[in-house]
């Protein structure tokens, strides 16, 4: 997905790109209470282990880590909670499609603002080998070493 300029990104998994191979990637919201907004505004937020699972129906984000908001005292939130994804039935009908493949996962790539509502871009993807890894750094320092001779 093209960033747009209504879009301030708040966290962009990185780890994520280089960990698996993405096949397809879906916009979803996310059910956040108060103070998980507010603590996303600050960008306290760690997207790195998090992966998302289907039960009954719904996409549901888990490990997904929002630090607690230091004035929110008592109305605060669990900073590891399962938080659920809004998705439409076609699309969570060809992601679990893609999940009951072997090898395949749904995963979160970046967490950003789109017109005031907080979204994330999951993808669903394969792990890649130790060897694909290896291609990718090898490209990498190729293209780095290409543009320091320009």
């Amino acid at each position: 997905m093209a960033d747009s300029p209504a879009q301030k990104i708040i966290v962009i998994n990185r780890k994520a790109r280089f960990e698996f191979t993405v096949l397809q990637s879906y916009e979803a919201g996310i059910v956040l209470v108060g103070t998980e907004v507010k603590s996303l505004r600050q960008g306290k937020v760690n997207i790195t282990d998090s992966y998302a699972e289907i039960r009954n129906g719904e996409v549901w984000l888990i490990n997904l880590h929002i630090n607690i908001y230091e004035q929110g005292n008592r109305f605060n939130h669990d900073p590891v909670r399962r938080r659920k994804l809004l998705l439409n039935k076609n699309e969570i009908r060809k992601i679990k499609k893609g999940i009951d493949e072997k090898g395949q996962t749904l995963i979160p790539l970046k967490l950003y603002f789109s017109k005031g509502k907080v979204k994330v871009e999951i993808a669903l993807a394969k792990g890649k080998k130790i060897y694909d890894k290896r291609e990718d750094i090898a490209k990498k320092d190729q293209k780095r070493d290409q543009e320091r001779k320009f």
